[in-house]
């Protein structure tokens, strides 16, 4: 278990990104019409939730295992890019918070790809 090293995940800089980034989309979800509670906003509320979740639960992994988690966490991510298109083109979100909110999501996964490219050397 040479590589085995936990992570304190509160800690880590991807973590804390996409909390922000958690937090965020469930203050723009709250503006929804209310007929998309079991909709839209519903399926990106628990993307955005799954971004830092999926972190957290990696981080007491192998680097291999945490690895994988970063993927999932990573998959959440552009799948919330998606719902955000979704949510410009259904006049939810302006087009300034949609390219704000993008523009956030693709720091995150810049700096997420960085680190897991660290805990796979």
């Amino acid at each position: 278990m040479s590589n085995f090293k936990r992570h304190n995940f509160k800690k880590l800089k991807i973590w804390q990104m996409g909390l922000e980034l958690a937090k965020f989309t469930l203050d723009l979800t709250d503006t929804f019409p209310a007929y998309e509670k079991y909709g839209l906003k519903s399926q990106m509320d628990r993307c955005a939730i799954s971004i830092p979740s999926n972190i957290a639960e990696g981080s007491s992994r192998t680097n291999k295992s945490f690895s994988h988690f970063l993927d999932i966490s990573l998959g959440s991510s552009f799948e919330l890019q998606t719902q955000i298109v979704l949510a410009n083109n259904r006049k939810y979100l302006s087009d300034e918070k949609s390219e704000a909110f993008e523009i956030k999501i693709e720091e995150f996964q810049k700096a997420t790809m960085v680190f897991q490219n660290t805990l796979n050397q």
